[in-house]
């Protein structure tokens, strides 16, 4: 990051096309950091062949490693699988742009293979806490937010109105938890706590930010499309 910052920062066109932001465009130095970091990998894949759908199934087999390994107590394993998996992301995504390989099956197996992804991570978390009185409500809020946030913007594409704007977005998401699943057993322990207490507060944060950031992406959605409605 100091290294990025010295060379002078600048915006990752690839993001700035989509309008990407992260955290309601208040991070976006952390978001074109990363992106300029994981760049050289995007161009190494591309010079070894690598295709879009080699990531978007290495991103999943690292989202169902995730998952397995927060079930069985393994945090900091289910953290970088986690971060490995989001990478996986990002690359599928840049080098399909960069390679005219865009198409709707991959818009398709790219967005539902997320879902995948979540549903793993928020299963191997209902498992891990599962003696908790907290853990099934936190799971279910966290995975409903992150569907209700998903679905919102999908319904609404499939109607003509795109809306990609909000706190709670998948990169927002994958961030949070990983953190959370990486510093837990050292804050948890310093604080007195079980296994799995900062999670729990980041999942119950996540599952409340993403039903705020869903609501809003259906009242803006549903203006748009009542005002085309009355045009």
């Amino acid at each position: 990051m100091a290294v990025y910052a010295v060379r002078g920062r600048r915006t990752d066109a690839d993001a700035a096309s989509k309008s990407a932001q992260f955290g309601g465009g208040w991070l976006d130095f952390l978001l074109h950091w990363f992106l300029w970091l994981v760049n050289p990998a995007a161009a190494l894949s591309m010079r070894m062949g690598l295709t879009p759908d080699f990531y978007n199934f290495a991103g999943l087999a690292w989202g169902l490693v995730a998952g397995a390994a927060l079930a069985a107590g393994a945090l900091e394993v289910a953290g970088w699988s986690l971060v490995l998996s989001g990478v996986c992301d990002i690359l599928d995504g840049r080098i399909a742009r960069a390679m005219a390989l865009t198409s709707r099956y991959g818009a398709f197996i790219d967005s539902l293979l997320d879902r995948f992804i979540e549903l793993a991570f928020f299963l191997g978390f209902a498992v891990l806490l599962r003696h908790s009185a907290h853990g099934a409500l936190a799971a279910a809020l966290a995975l409903g937010g992150s569907m209700l946030v998903s679905y919102a913007r999908a319904v609404g594409e499939s109607l003509g109105v795109v809306c990609t704007g909000g706190l709670m977005q998948r990169g927002e998401r994958l961030t949070l938890l990983s953190l959370a699943c990486l510093a837990d057993r050292t804050l948890s322990a310093w604080l007195g706590r079980p296994l799995g207490t900062l999670l729990l507060a980041a999942a119950y944060f996540i599952g409340a930010a993403g039903v705020i950031t869903a609501v809003h992406r259906t009242a803006w959605i549903a203006r748009k499309l009542r005002a085309e409605g009355r045009e």
